[in-house]
C-alpha cells in the first residue's frame, strides 16, 4: 500500500538529509509504528506519505513514495486525499470550520459526497470517538485533547485506504487514548485500513503494532522488524521493556499482561524492600541548576507559591473550575491529571491571570493574577503552554533568546545559556517553525525559566518529546525543584507524573476529587497507574529506576 524506493529528503540549503536510504514497504490492513529520538525526521516520512513532503514543506524529494500506486511526486496532497488521511501534531492547524460537527463533514463535502452518506458517518465517527455531547461546541471551547479527537474524526468520516498520524495520543488521557486506539484496532483488522503513526509514548501502542520502523538517528536508514525484535534493541522503548532488560526477561515483554506473567519473582526479591521517598526542594540551592540560585522574588507566606481558595471559573456557558482548593509550596512538584476537559489547561491559566474567578480567591507570590500586568506576573509565575509555539514570534532561535532577556530585564546571553543546556547543537539560526515539536518545548521553557518565576506551571510538558529528551527534561525540573522553585504539571502523562511529581491533584469535571503523594494516588488508579505499578501491584514501585536502585543496593 505505501512504498518508499530509495527516498531522502534534504531541506534548503542544509549540510545533510533530514531522512535518507529509506526502502521500506507497508502492506496493505497494517498498522505500522514509526519511531525514533526527537529530530530524526519521523515527521518527515510521514509527510511525504500524504504529499506535503515535497509540495508544502519545501524540501527536495530524491526517489519514490507511492501510495496506492499514485507516486507522490505528480500528485499533490488534495489529489491523494480520498486514499491518504492525515492528522498532525497541532489539530488547531487543520481545523477549517467553527464546530465539532461541521469538521467532521467538511472533507466529506470537499469530496462530494451524498448528504445521507454523510450523516451517517458522522453519527458513527460521534460514537466511535466518544464525541456525541461535543457535536454542536464551537471547536475553540475544546481541550487540546477534544481538539485531537475531533482531528481524528474529521479524518476518519472519508474512509481512507491509508491513515498517516503523527502523535496520536499525545493529548489524550489514558481512557481516551485507548478509545482512539481501539478504533484503529478495528479499522486495521475489519476494514483493512492501512495505518502508519509516529508515537512517543510507546507504552501505549507498541502492543498493537504489526511491524516497526526504527529511524535510528537523523539520516541513518531505518530498521525495521517486529515490535519484539525492534525493541531489543531500539533506544526508545517504554517501560515494561526497560524493566523487561533489567530483570532479564526473554523474550522482552511488551504490555502489561506479559511483564506479569514472568514477574513473580521480582515482585518476590521486592516485597521486603520499601521505594524511596522523593525529595523536596528546599529552596536554599545556589547553583548547579538552570536557575542559577533561588527564585528570583519570595512565595507567598509559609512559602507557598500559590494559594487557591474556592475557586470556580466560567469559561461562556460551562462551568470550567469548581470550588478548588489549592496550595503549592516551594520546591514541591505536583502533577494535575484526569480527563480530557476536566480543567486541568483552565487552572493553569487562571494561575497567570488569563481568566478571572467567577468566585474564589487566587494569590500567587502575594499578588492577584488577573489584576496584575503580565509584564510584571513573570516575575511571579511562568506558563509553558500546551502549544510552544504560542511563545514564539521571532525569526530565528538567537532572536526568540534575545526577547527573552530583554523581557526579563536578564543579563544577555542568560536565555541562550539555557536553550545551549536544553538543545545542544541547535544552531542560533534556526527558525524555531523548523524545530521539531519537543525541540520547540524546549526553546519555550528556555524562555519562560530566563525570568526565573518562583511558580512554573507546564501544560503537556511531554507532548512530542521521546524517553531521552523525557529523561533530560526530568532533569532539569529536579533542578529547579531543588532552588525552591514550585512547579505544576498539567499532564496526561503517567510515567512523567510517577518519575517527578511529590504529588497527584486529580481533576473531574473541574472540581478535585483526589490530592495526595503521588504513589497513593496513581497506584489506586486504575487509568492513572504507570506500567511498572501496573506490573508489580500490589507492591508500591512506581518507575524502572527505583527498581534498578533497590536491586543494586540488595547485591
Amino acid at each position: 500500500m505505501i512504498r518508499f524506493e530509495q527516498v531522502s529528503v534534504t531541506y534548503g540549503d542544509a549540510a545533510a538529509p533530514a531522512v535518507q536510504g529509506i526502502d521500506l514497504t507497508v502492506p496493505e490492513g497494517e498498522l505500522c509504528l514509526l519511531v525514533g529520538p526527537s529530530g530524526v525526521g519521523k515527521s518527515t516520512v510521514l509527510n511525504a506519505v500524504c504529499g506535503l513532503v515535497p509540495h508544502f514543506t519545501g524540501g527536495t524529494l530524491h526517489g519514490r513514495v507511492t501510495v496506492d500506486g499514485r507516486d507522490t511526486r505528480t500528485h499533490k496532497p488534495r489529489e491523494l486525499a480520498d486514499v491518504v488521511g492525515t492528522v498532525g501534531q497541532d489539530p488547531r492547524a487543520h481545523f477549517v470550520t467553527d464546530t465539532v460537527e461541521d469538521e467532521l463533514a467538511y472533507g466529506m463535502e470537499s469530496l462530494g459526497l451524498a448528504p445521507d452518506v454523510m450523516r451517517r458517518r458522522v453519527e458513527e465517527t460521534l460514537d466511535l470517538l466518544g464525541l456525541a455531547e461535543l457535536r454542536d461546541r464551537a471547536l475553540t471551547t475544546l481541550s487540546g485533547g477534544q481538539m485531537q479527537r475531533v482531528a481524528i474524526g474529521s479524518v476518519l468520516t472519508t474512509h481512507p485506504k491509508v491513515l498517516v498520524l503523527d502523535e496520536p495520543t499525545s493529548a489524550l488521557d489514558p481512557a481516551a487514548a485507548e478509545e482512539v486506539l481501539a478504533v484503529l484496532q478495528r479499522l486495521v483488522h475489519d476494514l483493512g485500513t492501512t495505518v502508519l503513526l509516529a508515537e512517543h509514548r510507546l507504552e501505549r501502542v507498541v502492543q498493537y503494532a504489526d511491524q516497526v520502523i526504527l529511524l535510528p538517528s537523523p539520516g541513518a536508514p531505518p530498521v525495521i522488524g517486529t515490535p519484539a525484535d525492534i525493541m531489543a534493541v531500539s533506544p526508545v522503548h517504554p517501560p515494561v521493556v526497560a524493566l523487561g532488560r533489567l530483570a532479564r526477561w526473554s523474550p522482552l515483554p511488551l504490555s502489561v499482561r506479559d511483564a506479569r506473567r514472568k514477574a513473580a519473582p521480582l515482585r518476590e526479591r521486592l516485597a521486603a524492600v520499601r521505594p524511596p521517598a522523593p525529595e523536596t526542594g528546599t529552596g536554599t540551592s545556589t547553583g548547579g541548576g538552570l536557575g542559577g540560585g533561588t527564585p528570583a522574588s519570595a512565595g507567598s507566606p509559609a512559602g507557598a507559591a500559590a494559594v487557591v481558595r474556592g475557586l470556580s471559573v466560567r469559561r461562556g456557558r460551562t462551568e470550567a473550575l469548581h470550588d478548588v482548593d489549592l496550595t503549592v509550596r516551594g520546591g514541591e512538584m505536583v502533577a494535575l491529571m484526569g480527563r480530557n476537559g476536566a480543567g486541568k489547561s483552565t487552572l493553569l491559566t487562571t494561575l497567570v491571570g488569563m481568566h478571572a474567578p467567577s468566585s474564589g480567591t487566587v494569590r500567587v507570590g502575594g499578588v492577584t493574577p488577573h489584576r496584575t500586568s503580565p509584564r510584571a506576573l513573570l516575575r511571579h509565575a511562568g506558563l509553558v503552554p500546551q502549544e510552544p509555539r504560542d511563545l514564539l514570534y521571532a525569526d530565528t532561535v538567537a532572536a526568540e533568546c534575545t526577547a527573552a532577556d530583554q523581557d526579563a530585564d536578564a543579563a544577555p546571553g542568560s536565555c541562550r545559556a539555557l536553550v545551549s543546556r536544553l538543545l545542544p547543537d541547535v544552531p542560533d539560526s534556526v527558525h524555531p517553525r523548523d524545530l521539531s515539536e519537543g525541540q520547540r518545548l524546549a526553546l519555550a521553557l528556555a524562555i519562560v525559566l530566563t525570568a526565573r518565576p518562583p511558580l512554573l506551571l507546564l501544560d503537556e510538558p511531554t507532548r512530542g518529546l521521546d524517553y531521552a529528551a523525557k529523561a533530560r527534561l526530568i532533569e532539569v525540573l529536579r533542578a529547579l525543584a531543588a532552588e525552591g522553585h514550585a512547579l505544576v504539571l498539567a499532564t496526561h502523562d503517567v510515567e512523567l507524573a510517577a518519575e517527578l511529581a511529590h504529588r497527584v491533584v486529580l481533576l473531574a469535571d473541574g472540581e478535585i476529587v483526589a490530592d495526595g503523594p503521588t504513589d497513593e494516588v496513581v497506584v489506586s488508579s486504575p487509568s492513572f497507574a504507570p506500567q511498572v505499578a501496573k506490573v508489580l501491584s500490589p507492591l508500591p514501585w512506581l518507575t524502572v529506576p527505583q527498581v534498578a536502585h533497590a536491586l543494586e543496593a540488595a547485591t
